[in-house]
């Protein structure tokens, strides 16, 4: 087919569908905001519930892209949006003027920023670190505090940022408890002396082998497992962490002193995919995701004839449902052009 789509986003949905659509021999145009593609995907070291090394996914997604109808355009915004005649017009932050048959937008998500939850004091001690730090310091083999030394106890919090009133999210994450668990083992692992604990509300581990891993978490790595929302994080006089936490199992509350405390960053919408919102007239729904035609049987389609979505952008998902994701709109696109539209 003699077609042009514009992908939005160049992170694991976007470079899949890419990869995709020019297998079907359609021309692409990946418009991506940042200087790599990959998104978030750069950020990871390993990836629950396997450990897998992140650079094998990215290799297998950059092959994808390897294809000469695919144009990458890095650095890159849409500044302009819009649908005439059954085509669509996009205008980039550099001038570039863009046509095309339909768009699928895959702009991703961003973490929610951890500083906003004052009371666990992240920016404010230097020992308050999110998964996303935690998972840069496995990626450089370096877990230390802010003086150098090696911590010896360490607590991990879920749901920072979901499931909270208080900063307008009430929805679940999804994946904040298996990257929890997955830290924990790895902790253990590069520090088989430390103490690891996890404070949860409930855990939810639904996915392929996540209440294995959640398993040997305990049994064969001996991290503990508290249920319990940590109140608040404060620095004692000799550069300890003081948590306070009700044990909901126990009926009691708990004062720990920790060397180190990782908060499980929950994921929002992107900046860059509510601009989309505003400049396309797309729907977002309550959690302020990108709302799909019908959650069934429409979870790709948009409120816009020719504008589809892919991945994270609708809402929480691992890697193997964004690839998913990603490919089922790459068949919606098709059956689009197909008919002529």
């Amino acid at each position: 087919m003699s077609k042009h789509v514009v992908v939005i986003g160049g992170g694991v949905a976007g470079l899949e569908v890419a990869g995709q659509l020019s297998r079907a021999g359609i021309e692409v145009s990946l418009i991506e905001k940042e200087s790599k593609t990959g998104g978030h995907l750069n950020n990871w070291h390993r990836l629950f519930p396997d450990r897998r090394n992140s650079i094998e996914v990215k290799e297998y997604l950059d092959g994808m892209t390897h294809n000469q109808r695919i144009i990458l355009l890095t650095n890159t915004t849409i500044e302009r949006f819009n649908r005439n005649k059954g085509h669509f017009s996009i205008t980039t932050n550099e001038g570039r003027e863009l046509t095309a048959d339909a768009v699928i937008v895959a702009t991703g998500f961003d973490l929610f920023k951890s500083a906003r939850k004052e009371e666990y004091g992240y920016g404010i001690y230097d020992n308050v670190i999110t998964s996303a730090d935690l998972e840069e310091m496995f990626r450089t083999g370096k877990i230390t505090l802010a003086n150098g030394s090696v911590p010896d106890t360490i607590g991990i919090v879920h749901c920072v940022g979901s499931r909270d009133e208080k900063v307008g999210n009430f929805y679940c994450s999804k994946l904040c408890c298996v990257t929890a668990v997955k830290q924990a083992v790895e902790l253990r692992e590069y520090l088989p002396e430390s103490k690891v604990f996890c404070f949860y509300m409930d855990m939810r581990m639904g996915g392929a082998f996540y209440e294995e891993l959640y398993r040997e978490a305990q049994e064969k790595w001996g991290v503990s497992f508290i249920r319990g929302k940590v109140s608040e994080a404060s620095e004692t006089i000799e550069n300890k962490l003081l948590i306070k936490v009700e044990d909901t199992l126990a009926g009691r509350p708990l004062k720990m002193k920790l060397d180190m405390l990782v908060l499980m960053a929950g994921m929002e919408m992107s900046e860059g995919g509510e601009k989309i919102a505003g400049l396309g007239g797309l729907n977002t729904g309550e959690n302020r995701f990108f709302a799909a035609a019908d959650n069934h049987f429409g979870s790709n389609k948009s409120n816009i004839e020719g504008v589809f979505f892919a991945g994270t952008c609708t809402a929480p998902m691992n890697i193997t449902e964004t690839i998913s994701h990603a490919r089922a709109a790459v068949v919606e696109v098709i059956d689009y052009l197909k008919d002529g539209k």
